[in-house]
């Protein structure tokens, strides 16, 4: 899968919020005739006791839901754990599990933020900008924004607003359980990505690409791991 060069990664945490608000402003909020066959789930693990963090994609065939192709790689997380600048922490890895598949998804769904994000650039969207694909964010936690409860049923869902702007949904997606924050990160609008994410959760909490990916990144899915290292600039080799 091929990734752009939008900007350098050799770049400290002052540096990124500036380049945000550029690239925010090249995110689409549109959809253009999205009918995916296949779907990407992506997940990062946090860093292990030897230092190592994992970020695994697995490519799933729509409808039927079954496992097209499984990428993990593994490698030192060289920029610091900032929130809001999540992306720029854990954007590399899952750059280089993308440039190691074979198969390119008609849909990502990312666990993080969209553009349910302060500066409305989070991982879903800058993923979503280096492979110009479309891209949902389904994140577990609200990372900005306020909104009022949602319903209790599946598909329920309640606004979440941010500066008198909609920035994203919290979306039922089981009776009884918490709501997920979906938002849009990049060439889709809100309305197909709450639909697509329904579509993707069964009997889970979670899309069932992005809980694969996770289980994945946690070393319970079986595939070959990669480890990368991570140069100056930024740049990932093996």
């Amino acid at each position: 899968m091929k990734v752009l060069e939008l900007h350098s990664w050799q770049i400290d945490p002052v540096q990124a919020p500036a380049i945000q608000r550029h690239l925010a402003a090249k995110v689409s909020r549109t959809s253009d005739g999205l009918s995916p066959r296949l779907i990407a789930g992506m997940d990062i693990s946090a860093p292990k006791a030897d230092g190592l963090a994992r970020a695994a994609v697995v490519i799933l065939k729509y409808p039927e839901f079954r496992v097209a192709e499984v990428k993990v790689v593994s490698g030192r997380l060289s920029f610091p754990y900032i929130a809001g600048l999540l992306s720029f922490r854990e954007a590399p890895l899952t750059l280089a599990a993308c440039e190691r598949l074979k198969f390119s998804p008609d849909l990502i769904i990312v666990d993080g933020q969209g553009i349910l994000h302060p500066r409305r650039f989070g991982l879903a969207s800058h993923l979503g900008l280096l492979l110009d694909t479309p891209t949902i964010g389904c994140a577990k936690s609200r990372l900005c924004g306020e909104h009022q409860a949602p319903g209790p049923e599946p598909g329920d869902y309640a606004e979440v607003v941010d500066g008198g702007e909609v920035i994203g949904v919290a979306l039922r997606t089981r009776i009884g359980v918490s709501p997920v924050y979906v938002s849009i990160g990049h060439r889709i609008d809100l309305e197909d990505a709450i639909y697509w994410v329904m579509q993707c959760c069964r009997g889970f909490r979670v899309p069932e690409a992005t809980r694969l990916a996770h289980l994945a990144a946690g070393g319970n899915l079986r595939e070959e791991t990669v480890e990368v290292k991570i140069n100056l600039q930024g740049r990932l080799f093996n």
